[in-house]
């Protein structure tokens, strides 16, 4: 009778453990999670026990082929390094209650990080500005600023202010929400992993969990357009050598 492999056990049940925790997540995106955790584990192993297992992601309906053209035509503006393109959205959920509220969704179009989700139950161009200045002082003016044009877009102050500081305003053609393909795709993400699947008594159990997720996406979720790493993973900074014996931690 063949055996198994001494550690088969610990990791099915890890795999079992981040397929319960992710539900939205493939074998390919749990195997780069493995890996991140210390697995030397390839594909094609946690593929085999993921379908012994007869984990799957449960059916969603097809993603409408509305983001790109084949040829790319419909995206004007390409990102070509970190900061070259922001893009930001709005996003509307409600609370147990059954009251509306907005995120504003702000991403680097290159690195695919999450800049900033910021949440109330109603955001204009005031808005808009506020966390775009906060998002400039720490991280820079980006080239170009990439939006839809709704009405909180196109406001005078926000086109305005953003020219004053230093960037370019990219609006999207009427119609076309393919053009703002990439936050098109991190708003999708978002409900399907989280918006869908929690119900948030109150706005700050919202804002608390929601920051939580982008936290998440950004230093750990494995983004297959990125070659299965996350967008900003956590640096780890290990502490100066020290050449005094007395100073190094003793072994116990």
């Amino acid at each position: 009778m063949p055996v198994g492999r001494a550690d088969e056990a610990a990791l099915t049940a890890d795999i079992v453990e981040l397929a319960t925790r992710y539900g939205r997540y493939g074998y390919r995106r749990i195997t780069a999670l493995l890996h991140a955790a210390g697995w030397a584990v390839n594909v094609k192993r946690v593929e085999r026990i993921w379908r012994r297992e007869g984990l799957k992601v449960p059916h969603k309906q097809p993603k409408k082929g509305r983001l790109w053209l084949n040829d790319g035509s419909c995206v004007r503006l390409r990102p070509e390094y970190p900061n070259h393109v922001w893009s930001y959205d709005f996003v509307e959920d409600r609370t147990h209650n059954g009251r509306k509220f907005r995120m504003l969704n702000v991403i680097d179009e290159y690195t695919r990080e999450c800049l900033a989700i910021r949440i109330d139950r109603k955001l204009n161009s005031t808005a808009v500005i506020d966390v775009l200045t906060d998002l400039f002082v720490l991280r820079g003016v980006p080239g170009h600023v990439r939006s839809d044009n709704g009405p909180e877009f196109i406001a005078t102050a926000v086109r305005d202010w953003i020219a004053a500081v230093g960037a370019r305003t990219a609006f999207i053609e009427p119609g076309s929400p393919w053009e703002n393909g990439y936050c098109e795709s991190f708003n999708s993400k978002l409900r399907d992993e989280l918006l869908d699947g929690e119900i948030f008594y109150s706005l700050a159990e919202a804002r608390i969990v929601i920051e939580s997720w982008r936290q998440h996406y950004n230093t750990e979720r494995p983004h297959s357009s990125l070659g299965y790493k996350p967008p900003a993973p956590a640096a780890i900074v290990s502490p100066p050598p020290t050449s005094n014996p007395a100073q190094r931690p003793t072994m116990h």
